[in-house]
């Protein structure tokens, strides 16, 4: 499953962690100005914002699992399993495949507002890029530097939700997940105070005040970590600092290898991201290459029509100070 969240100081982020059993061999992917979106319902696009994402690159098209624009609009998409739906072209709808989503918005939008506008026309339909790459069940994070929401199209149609807590992993519903906030708002990052029957007790530790704080794999628990986590979360404003600080956070939720099977397989953060939206560079790390690695999208000749693609580096990178 998946962890997407946003975080700001003196500039403002936006990533997650992309937790699977394997891997498409996606790719750091810069989308210039002029480069052609072929919508199947929608028409074309010939001329955009530029983009910068994780993507698989499938036949020269880019197949987004994040991405932000150079506005500063960013869009994740995470696992929805059980809960997506998707339908049949309506007529006077903007007909929309699923993996067609995040292009369409961060082509057009620069604010999370703009967004808003273009999702109230949007259906999302029952459209795969080929057979052998079925549609996949999906939700979205949509943010910019001063807000968030969570788009899910169920049964009930396409819902849009605002996020306060700029935080999104999985099942359930986000109205669902919020609510669940309830049971925890006891917690703090202060010592607990005694409240027992009038005992005298005392605490043995730090960081009891967090007792409780969920500490298992699933999307629900995890949804409750990463939203203490980051909220309670400080760091310096240099960039050095809020990128750490960023990896930081997603490393509360992170899958180790072994710990969630599916299968023969286990489930692991195949990737984390952090995307500074105001300078439009793109960082990662792999599961077996902590080092952290960057792409910046103006380096690019951004009024091109050709994909910049960059290959993860997957091999770990050991500094031996001796």
């Amino acid at each position: 499953m998946c962890t997407a969240i946003t975080y700001s100081t003196k500039d403002h982020y936006f990533g997650r962690n992309l937790d699977l059993e394997y891997s498409y061999r996606e790719e750091v992917t810069v989308v210039p100005r002029n480069f052609p979106f072929a919508f199947r319902r929608a028409g074309e696009c010939k001329s955009h914002f530029a983009l910068i994402g994780m993507a698989y690159v499938q036949d020269g098209y880019p197949l987004f699992y994040d991405a932000v624009n150079e506005k500063g609009l960013g869009m994740a998409g995470l696992n929805f399993p059980g809960n997506a739906a998707y339908f049949p072209e309506k007529e006077g709808k903007t007909n929309l495949s699923p993996f067609e989503f995040i292009p369409f918005l961060l082509a057009r939008c620069a604010t999370v507002k703009e967004a808003r506008e273009l999702l109230g026309n949007v259906n999302l339909i029952d459209l795969p890029f080929s057979k052998e790459l079925p549609l996949t069940p999906l939700h979205w994070m949509i943010a910019d530097k001063t807000s968030a929401i969570v788009a899910e199209s169920t049964e009930e149609g396409l819902k849009v939700y605002e996020n306060p807590v700029g935080v999104m992993t999985n099942n359930p519903p986000f109205p669902m997940q919020m609510n669940r906030l309830a049971d925890y708002m006891a917690l703090s990052i202060e010592p607990p105070k005694n409240n027992f029957a009038g005992l005298e007790l005392t605490t043995y530790s730090r960081g009891m005040g967090a007792m409780g704080l969920p500490g298992d794999l699933s999307s629900a628990s995890r949804f409750v970590k990463a939203a203490f986590t980051r909220f309670h979360s400080r760091s310096g404003e240099s960039e050095v600092e809020s990128v750490s600080q960023f990896f930081h956070i997603l490393d509360s939720v992170e899958q180790q290898r072994g710990c969630v099977k599916l299968g023969e397989h286990f489930e692991i953060t195949v990737y984390a991201s952090c995307c500074n939206v105001d300078r439009g560079i793109y960082y990662y790390k792999t599961y077996d290459n902590s080092r952290l690695h960057g792409i910046d999208m103006h380096r690019e000749d951004l009024d091109g029509s050709e994909l910049a693609r960059y290959p993860l580096i997957e091999r770990e990178e050991i500094d031996i100070q001796n």
